[in-house]
């Protein structure tokens, strides 16, 4: 896991970023993080049980779709969560002000980033 911590701090970078997070769903385990977000781990395991829903959802049904990515819509906040193709119980997390961000900017920027992750 090489550039994590250095792909993660580019996701933050992004106007608007709040924190960017590599989380590991069979565990609710963060496996690398950046921003300011001091309820993470909280975050963390609340998406973890939304990709572990949205997992089991397709196995159910039989689909051979795979998730792109999870958008949550707040009132204050867009989250990002996009399972990684590679291994699709690893997900990379980005939470995002709602009024000071891009989302299909932010959307291109986390594809960008599970393709340059080194696991």
């Amino acid at each position: 896991m090489s550039n994590v911590t250095e792909s993660l701090e580019g996701l933050v970078e992004l106007a608007g970023a709040r924190s960017a997070a590599l989380v590991d769903s069979s565990s609710g385990m963060v496996l690398g993080h950046a921003g300011s977000d001091a309820d993470l781990e909280i975050t963390a395991a609340a998406n973890t049980e939304v990709v572990r829903a949205q997992l089991k959802s397709i196995g159910t049904l039989g689909s051979t779709d795979t998730i792109d990515d999870i958008i949550i819509t707040l009132s204050t906040q867009y989250d990002i969560v996009r399972p990684l193709a590679a291994n699709p119980s690893i997900f990379l997390y980005l939470g995002m002000d709602k009024n000071k961000s891009n989302m299909a900017l932010a959307r291109f920027k986390v594809a960008e980033c599970e393709r340059q992750l080194e696991l």
